[in-house]
């Protein structure tokens, strides 16, 4: 048989399961609906496909260590190739890890890719959740996509906190000890609930066994469920787009998924799988064999929890011991509590937010085109306050490290702590909010007068002018095509009555949203045109008699 009539009979063949496939499921009419998605191409919007692609390096990760993971708490003593702790009584969770460390071929580099693909897939999340409240990407009608958003980054915590404590070695022991802590602080049910988590008194038999189950199988379906209804938002809503020259509400600018955008995003899985490879051969991450199997009586110096857990640590360790007191004979623990309390607080107001700022606005439009943060000064004065208030707290977890470095004491590196907690935050809105004012006042200027040439000019007057080159228009359009928050004042209810909640909205958005600069108008460019056509003209004119005297 000739090559011509193989590969003929092939695409017969091929042709045949596509028309049986389409004639029960007519998946083409879908295929050719989504192929013709549009993406922007713009670099920020890879920050979420950062994110999807390193979560699809960690189930594939986790999917070869769950073969040789072995999630019990019984007890073995050692006799592997870790001669160090040859003869210790470690539990089979420990030993299964070192077996996997040690004896299994590649285990250790897919180990290690699993632990660097898990902080990759967080810090790509976080990114992109600041990149969509710096530009307004959380406004009507993307809300229900920007809360599943908060609830992927606060699953993903869960499912890296689950993972990093199966090991059962002394690091993640004294983590899961801090939780037992955390859960027996909650008044009247805490103690129940840390005795069903560990099945029994900390630490339990069964603890390893439970956060292998929420690891592996509850947590994941959440994320996959998550991150699948999600995508299906980004397809319902499309994307938004950046201010410039061809955008708008209805023209979104970018490249199709079929075929470019799939080839791409394909080439770009590619990248990320090579970085966490490459990262995850070169360096070494929770190295378990150096310390230990956990034991409540060692105490453990340096080692610090993943990055994302770090702030819940950091605020126990910033938090004053007063902060206990009682009430009718029950114990309440601020200072053990207030983690779970700023937690929750942090992440409820970012859930409520996009709500928040519509109310203050009075604002039930649609908004497809996204903000340049330093057009929302306030907005963005508030995200930079929250940044610097979650690093405050993440760096109060490496106290102890940045007093031995900087021989410092750890009391004063505490006392340091705590003042930033209170002051940092505030600091950095007035100064993140006068900075994107005078950011616009630069581009007022920039628009008005473009951009400069170093070239001096002499007027018929005698005055020197420095030449500017004007903008082209679609720079112009982009420095120029936003809107300026407008304060709406208190409005009265049917009843012609201004209730107090009413009052308090507008104050709120006075404070808020009344220090702005406005955008520039057509008439005021028109008239800034002329102006330099007028000084240009002059100024040739006045060389030109100078050249006719000579």
């Amino acid at each position: 048989m000739s090559t011509a009539q193989t590969t003929s009979k092939t695409v017969a063949a091929v042709g045949s399961v596509a028309q049986w496939t389409e004639d029960r499921t007519g998946a083409s009419k879908a295929v050719r609906e989504f192929g013709r998605k549009i993406f922007p191409s713009h670099w920020s919007f890879m920050l979420g496909e950062v994110a999807l692609y390193s979560f699809i390096i960690l189930v594939l990760s986790g999917t070869f260590l769950t073969f040789w993971f072995k999630p019990a708490m019984a007890e073995v003593v050692y006799q592997g190739p870790w001669t160090a702790l040859h003869g210790v009584t470690i539990s089979e969770a420990y030993a299964s890890t070192l077996e996997i460390s040690f004896e299994i071929r590649g285990g250790l580099f897919i180990r290690q890719m699993h632990h660097w693909a898990a902080l990759l897939f967080m810090a790509a999340l976080t990114i992109h959740a600041l990149r969509i409240f710096f530009t307004g990407a959380f406004r009507k009608p993307r809300e229900l996509n920007w809360v599943i958003g908060i609830v992927l980054s606060m699953v993903g915590l869960g499912a890296g906190f689950t993972g990093y404590s199966l090991p059962d070695d002394l690091l993640s022991g004294n983590g899961l000890r801090i939780i037992d802590g955390l859960l027996k602080s909650i008044p009247l049910v805490g103690t129940y609930i840390s005795f069903f988590l560990f099945g029994g008194e900390f630490p339990g038999i069964h603890i390893v066994s439970r956060l292998y189950s929420l690891h592996i199988m509850i947590l994941p379906a959440v994320l996959i469920a998550l991150i699948g209804v999600h995508l299906m938002f980004v397809v319902i809503h499309k994307h938004t787009q950046w201010p410039g020259a061809g955008h708008s509400e209805k023209n979104v600018v970018g490249e199709p998924v079929l075929p470019t955008f799939a080839a791409k995003g394909g080439g770009f899985f590619f990248l990320i799988f090579a970085l966490v490879a490459f990262i995850s051969a070169i360096f070494t991450i929770n190295p378990i064999w150096n310390y230990g199997p956990y034991d409540p009586s060692p105490v453990s110096a340096g080692t610090q929890p993943d990055w994302y857990v770090g702030w819940a640590d950091g605020i126990l360790r910033i938090m004053p011991g007063w902060m206990e007191f009682y009430i009718f004979g029950y114990p309440i623990s601020l200072n053990i509590n207030i983690a779970i309390i700023i937690m929750l607080l942090f992440w409820g107001i970012a859930m409520v937010w996009p709500w928040i700022e519509a109310w203050m606005l009075g604002d039930n439009r649609e908004h497809h085109i996204l903000d340049r943060p330093r057009n929302n000064p306030t907005r963005t004065g508030l995200g930079v306050a929250a940044a610097v208030w979650y690093a405050v707290m993440w760096a109060g977890a490496s106290g102890d490290l940045v007093a031995v470095f900087f021989h410092m004491s750890l009391n004063d590196m505490i006392y340091i702590f705590r003042v930033l907690f209170i002051v940092g935050p505030f600091i950095a809105f007035f100064l993140t909010r006068r900075i994107c004012l005078s950011l616009q006042r630069k581009d007022r200027e920039l628009v008005l007068h473009g951009h400069e040439t170093g070239q001096i000019i002499r007027l018929p007057h005698g005055e020197f002018q420095e030449r500017h080159q004007p903008l082209t228009p679609h720079e112009v359009w982009a420095l120029t095509a936003f809107e300026t928050p407008q304060v709406l004042p208190a409005q009265p209810g049917k009843d012609g009555k201004v209730s107090g909640l009413e009052r308090v909205r507008a104050r709120m958005a006075k404070y808020f949203y009344e220090d702005r600069i406005h955008p520039v108008t057509k008439a005021e460019l028109d008239a800034a045109h002329e102006a330099h056509h007028h000084d240009e003209v002059a100024a040739g004119d006045h060389d030109d008699h100078k050249g006719l005297e000579k």
